[in-house]
């Protein structure tokens, strides 16, 4: 009778001089520990059906003990694409950005891919090109557009001219519905001028975000719709273009609240304008809700933080960041899936709206 085979185990290669403990191994350095090509080790991080079981035993074991991280852009480079989806924004509304970023990580998370974000200021005249060499320098998978980049047709442009994959957030259809999260701002705006009505409101004023913005123009649009629907108008001076900031939001509040006839109702189109009404109702002895109803949009942490607690209308910004980034990586047909369940936004009362004392 023959002699049984031996079963061969295969032990992890000992320590190379070079692997030096504690320092960050690269890809060259698995592939060397390991006696195997870059290219291998490529494979094995991509989980390539090319190599053989003994072979990705060996690397994955070279990579347990040195506690390897694959880096996604040279993994990208291994499949000649990138395992990077990018977010490009130009908000000054620092926790509604945090929020999208939340989002996307929600949708990209044990996928592979990681996030990188690129701030821009979209009134530069070079600002599309620096967006172009952040695309190609990072040879990202696809970008998610926010408001207000999300809003420049040039821009998307030049992402579908250098044929790199882009989803938009906007209030309103803008591109194929493969590419767009919708998020209705019209609606809730309208709903929180019917509240007010509801309340026996008829004194109200709006401070709007910058006329730079969509979102500000659906708004301001919805709002005043309904509004005039039930026969209440809004005068010039009731109406006050801020900048989405807390410091705008003060300042439109003290055009607004000063003299003798204030309004008894304010609809700021950002809980950080809300918050800057607050200030200035404060510093004037203003009491809110019993002398001056407010409402804000986003329902941010900040409404609930605020006392009283402020009344917003929530956009479920974390929402539009995962169904941003999701498109990204979905093939065309369930992209356009996604886009189908946008986001609705709705008024969140809280306490600080009541009737008018007049």
């Amino acid at each position: 009778m023959p002699p049984r085979k031996k079963t061969e185990r295969i032990a992890p290669p000992a320590k190379s001089a070079s692997a030096v403990p504690g320092k960050a191994q690269t890809i060259n350095d698995i592939a060397r520990l390991a006696e195997v090509s870059k290219k291998t080790v490529s494979r094995v991080i991509n989980q390539s059906p090319l190599v053989h079981k003994e072979t990705r035993d060996r690397v994955e074991a070279v990579m347990r003990e040195f506690n390897y991280t694959p880096d996604p852009f040279a993994r990208g480079l291994a499949f000649r694409r990138s395992f990077l989806i990018g977010m490009v924004y130009d908000n000054p509304t620092a926790q509604y950005i945090v929020n999208m970023q939340y989002g996307a990580l929600d949708a990209i998370r044990d996928s592979g891919f990681e996030l990188v974000v690129h701030p821009c200021d979209s009134r530069s005249p070079g600002y599309i090109d620096g967006v172009r060499r952040f695309v190609q320098q990072q040879k990202l998978h696809g970008v998610m557009l926010v408001p207000r980049v999300s809003e420049d047709q040039a821009l998307a442009d030049m992402l579908a001219e250098i044929d790199c994959r882009y989803s938009r957030i906007a209030s309103v259809s803008l591109d194929q519905a493969s590419r767009m999260v919708i998020t209705h701002d019209r609606d809730g705006a309208a709903e929180a001028a019917d509240y007010l009505q509801s309340l026996g409101h008829r004194d109200i004023a709006l401070i709007t975000g910058p006329s730079s913005y969509r979102s500000a123009h659906e708004r301001t649009a919805g709002f005043v719709e309904a509004l005039a629907k039930r026969g209440i108008e809004l005068p010039r001076e009731r109406v006050v273009e801020a900048g989405y900031t807390f410091e705008s939001g003060v300042a439109s509040a003290e055009r607004l609240l000063a003299g003798n006839r204030r309004p008894t109702a304010i609809f700021a189109g950002n809980d950080e304008m809300a918050a800057g009404v607050y200030k200035v109702a404060l510093r004037a002895g203003i009491s809110i809700p019993q002398e001056l109803s407010v409402i804000g949009f986003d329902d941010s942490p900040l409404a609930s933080r605020l006392w009283p607690a402020l009344s917003s209308v929530r956009l479920p910004i974390r929402d539009m960041g995962r169904i941003a980034a999701s498109m990204l990586l979905a093939e065309p047909a369930a992209a356009s899936a996604l886009a189908a369940a946008s986001v609705r936004p709705h008024l969140i009362v809280r306490d600080s709206c009541q009737p008018p004392a007049r």
